[in-house]
């Protein structure tokens, strides 16, 4: 399991000093079922905007 979960997307409540996912779980979902065939058919539905 990965010790570290890295996150770009630094207007998520989860992102922790702009690179770490800070979040208790992850879930990430295929958009076209339950298998993908690249990163493009993937969304992190852990994602939870800030307010501004």
């Amino acid at each position: 399991m990965a010790l570290d979960v890295l996150c770009e997307v630094k207007n998520c409540v989860h992102n922790e000093d702009g690179e770490k996912c800070g979040a208790t779980s992850i879930s990430i979902i295929s958009e076209s079922g339950k298998t993908a065939s690249s990163q493009q058919e993937t969304d992190c539905k852990t994602f939870e905007p800030k307010e501004a």
